[in-house]
């Protein structure tokens, strides 16, 4: 499912690998009838980078369709501009709050006795 043009999947993925990668660093919290291995192999980096590009995309295209707007043109109107600036309002909002849940991800596995 997608929520604007960031992929739940992906970072539904990400916290799979994120949960695996605690279970390993500490063997308790692993129950043994669940798999823990995400179904596909995600490489984390790569996720990532290709939703920051997606949030990224949809500000350039706003600001880009802004400024044509300022500037006069009439292909683009006012109800577009501001449809694309909320969209890309949105999903860095969005993106932010990932990145919240990431560092308290990480900051909880530093915290775990090993």
């Amino acid at each position: 499912m997608s929520i604007g043009m960031i992929d739940t999947g992906r970072i539904e993925a990400m916290v799979a690998q994120l949960k695996a990668t605690a279970a390993r660093a500490n063997p308790a919290l692993e129950k043994p009838q669940q798999a823990t291995q995400p179904t596909g192999a995600v490489d984390f980096q790569s996720v990532l980078k290709s939703s920051l590009d997606q949030v990224n995309q949809t500000q350039m295209q706003a600001q880009g369709m802004g400024e044509r707007f300022a500037l006069g043109d009439t292909t683009v109107s006012l109800s577009d501009t501001m449809i694309a600036m909320q969209k890309s309002s949105i999903a860095l909002q969005q993106t932010v709050q990932v990145r919240n849940k990431l560092v308290a991800a990480y900051q909880e596995i530093m915290n775990m006795n090993v």
